[in-house]
């Protein structure tokens, strides 16, 4: 009977995580990914667009803390206030997972339906960016031939879903791992009145 009842308290907590997991990783996929579209278009549309790498990191950092509020609101709500390092972690991960998942299927539908042509907008940016940032004709000529190289690598389907999850996917495992270091907790916090 004892075996029964913490068997049926682990599915209970499982299926907990799998909602909070959805939830949250739903969310974190669904605004990173308006950002990439949106980013894009920008590029697809506008050749006259300035493109800032920080900015778009930043803008991830600020979506992945998601992964934060995901493993606090599993920890507090779901878990009685205790989670270890490693169910944290895998929590934030799997919120990662989803967000990075919801984010490389967007951007196939958008390249392979919507911009098929994308490519060919976006390397003349790039190419133009680097001339404005100073590179010398040697630096033009070996950028140039870097992206006729990804634009021929970008032709194999398995190789586009690679380097569209590594865009997001390193990110949110960092703050996987961050979030798991700072709301790890082995015993229920004490209220200040028991205290």
């Amino acid at each position: 009977m004892t075996v029964t009842l913490h068997f049926c308290r682990e599915v209970k907590k499982n299926n907990r995580m799998k909602k909070n997991v959805w939830v949250f990783g739903s969310v974190a996929g669904l605004i990173i990914t308006s950002f990439m579209v949106y980013a894009a278009n920008e590029c697809y549309t506008n050749p006259d667009m300035q493109t800032n790498d920080v900015v778009g990191y930043a803008g991830m950092i600020a979506v992945f803390s998601l992964v934060f509020v995901g493993v606090k609101n599993y920890r507090d709500k779901y878990n009685g206030g205790m989670i270890t390092f490693g169910k944290a972690f895998q929590t934030g991960l799997y919120i990662t997972l989803i967000a990075s998942a919801i984010y490389v299927i967007v951007w196939l539908i958008d390249y392979y339906i919507f911009i098929p042509d994308f490519l060919d907008k976006y390397i003349p940016h790039v190419l133009k960016d680097a001339r404005e940032s100073g590179a010398t004709e040697e630096e033009l000529r070996e950028k140039t031939t870097e992206m006729a190289n990804f634009k021929e690598m970008y032709k194999n389907p398995l190789f586009v879903v690679v380097i569209t999850f590594s865009e997001v996917f390193p990110v949110g495992l960092i703050i996987s791992l961050i979030s798991a270091l700072f709301l790890k907790r082995k015993t229920k916090a004490s209220s200040p009145a028991a205290a």
